[in-house]
């Protein structure tokens, strides 16, 4: 049995508050019986793409099993290489693949700069399912934006588009455990071209389902948003058959 960590939108912005959710959910971490086989995190680790806000994601995010990453459309891709990969700045796609003993993890970039919907770009789509390709076994593909609607209508008006595209790479590999995303700020489950999706929640916030309080807020009002609630993250169980079960904790939390 093999137990992924998954979280998703630190928004890091430079305050304390930010800064002490991301800070809970790691020493949630830390202080576990064994540590995980990885720690996944689905995007918007800042929350203004600057460089000091990654430097600070850099320093929180410090775990003894690898920490892989893939940006959200809160984070610029040039300062995200750099400091957070060791890459050299750029402005194309941020696609990293990684085995961790023998499960392929492909996490790819679904933003568009200066844009807060997801797309997924043909060289993204490519590269892909060359990968997937040339791995022997389990693999988890990761991005930030959902390529489903998941019943939140500000959230879904940016998810991502194109869909159809990437439905067809993933049919063609069978090994493909589950899709992990983040993006909707809620713990959640659903399937797209027969594998199962799971989304992480927001660690800086939650997000409200229509039929909650709140929920008609816009964005210019703090969106339909938590802001109250602990944070949480995912614990992915990879069984050795090629199922993905996954459990939400909620982590203690006082600030």
């Amino acid at each position: 049995m093999r137990v992924f960590a998954h979280l998703s939108d630190l928004h890091l912005d430079g305050g304390e508050r930010a800064d002490a959710r991301a800070a809970a959910v790691l020493d949630y971490l830390g202080n576990l019986a064994r540590p995980v086989e990885a720690v996944l995190v689905t995007g918007d680790l800042a929350d203004h793409g600057a460089p000091e806000e990654y430097r600070r994601a850099a320093e929180l995010l410090e775990h003894p099993s690898p920490v892989l990453v893939c940006p959200g459309n809160h984070d610029a891709r040039a300062p995200f290489r750099e400091i957070l990969l060791g890459q050299p700045p750029g402005d194309e796609p941020v696609n990293v693949a990684t085995d961790v003993g023998g499960v392929l993890v492909a996490l790819c970039d679904s933003t568009i700069p200066g844009r807060d919907a997801g797309y997924l770009a043909d060289e993204t789509l490519v590269w892909l399912d060359e990968v997937l390709t040339a791995h022997e076994g389990p693999s988890l593909v990761a991005f930030h934006h959902p390529p489903v609607a998941v019943g939140i209508p500000l959230v879904d008006a940016i998810r991502q588009t194109g869909q159809d595209r990437l439905a067809e790479v993933v049919t063609r590999h069978l090994g493909i455990a589950a899709l992990l995303c983040g993006h909707v700020h809620t713990g959640a489950g659903t399937t797209f071209a027969g594998v199962p999706v799971r989304i992480a929640p927001g660690v800086v916030s939650g997000s409200l389902l229509p039929v909650e309080p709140g929920a008609d807020r816009g964005w210019d009002e703090g969106g339909p948003l938590d802001h109250e609630g602990p944070p949480s993250l995912l614990l992915h169980v990879l069984h050795d058959d090629g199922r993905l079960t996954s459990h939400q904790r909620v982590v203690p939390f006082s600030g």
